[in-house]
């Protein structure tokens, strides 16, 4: 079996298990009370996850993570699409690996939803990408049944990309009869004031509240917002809106570097619940 090996361990997160589970912890027990637990009776299509280093963007990132845990909905398959950060590969790049390991364990990539998708594979695109990596040991802490993973990194986002990934794994899933939960990895405004951030984060979270994949793209290009994973978030809201009209999103919380570690410049990050409004049919 190839295994990739976290490569960030020790960078974003902690390498050591205990030091790692003992952080998540510490940082979902502060934010329990402000989490929507509410939404879990729900059925989840995705989330928006945050992907920096877990002291900065953990906080918000748990607020999805806790929900999917108290959904109590069993899904095979975390399809976790994430910004190229680092220019490796094509377009649109799927894995050659056949599993992923963090310091909470392995986990499968879906082969056969991987094959059904007619992407390239790229080892090297994957290898050195954070972005998708710091998703995996939440999920592993969060979730006590074993599922499968399908990493997928975009280095052209465009909406044409975010409708042909969204169709594919409409059509992989249904056909193999797939649960599957789509993780879009994103951070939103780079470097900027926290006033600034917020105010062009605005212009993005009005759109991806509105489900409105296009207009998101367009929105962050014209504007000029530095939101690295537009094109995942785009996929996602395709996604949902491809299932039926009943797909809604959900703020769960905002904020910044600064929380931490106060700065004039900060990293803005967002978390969102995209689902079906519609009681357990899991």
């Amino acid at each position: 079996m190839k295994i990739r090996q976290a490569q960030f361990a020790g960078k974003f997160y902690p390498s050591d298990k205990t030091e790692l589970q003992n952080l998540i912890s510490k940082i979902r027990d502060t934010e329990i009370d402000l989490i929507k637990l509410n939404l879990a009776r729900n059925k989840i299509i995705g989330g928006i996850v945050p992907h920096a280093g877990y002291i900065y963007s953990a906080y918000q990132a748990v607020h999805f993570f806790e929900i999917l845990k108290a959904s109590e909905q069993q899904l095979d398959t975390f399809v976790i699409i994430n910004p190229n950060h680092t220019g490796y590969g094509e377009a649109i790049n799927l894995d050659t690996n056949d599993a992923w390991e963090t310091p909470l364990g392995i986990n499968i990539i879906d082969t056969e939803l991987n094959d059904l998708l007619n992407f390239p594979k790229s080892e090297i695109a994957h290898k050195y990408e954070h972005s998708g990596e710091v998703m995996l040991p939440l999920l592993q802490y969060f979730l006590n049944y074993d599922f499968k993973i399908l990493p997928i990194t975009i280095g052209e986002q465009t909406y044409y990309n975010a409708q042909l990934i969204a169709s594919q794994l409409r059509m992989a899933s249904l056909k193999l009869k797939r649960k599957i939960c789509i993780i879009a990895s994103t951070d939103f405004s780079h470097y900027v004031s926290p006033e600034e951030g917020k105010r062009q984060d605005k212009k993005a979270i009005d759109e991806i509240l509105n489900l409105n994949p296009e207009k998101l793209i367009k929105t962050v290009s014209k504007n000029r917002i530095s939101m690295c994973g537009y094109g995942p978030v785009a996929t996602l809201l395709e996604y949902a809106n491809s299932l039926n009209d009943k797909a809604k999103a959900e703020l769960l919380k905002y904020g910044n570097s600064g929380e931490v570690y106060p700065s004039a410049e900060v990293v803005d990050y967002a978390s969102f619940l995209i689902y079906e409004t519609q009681g357990k049919t899991f």
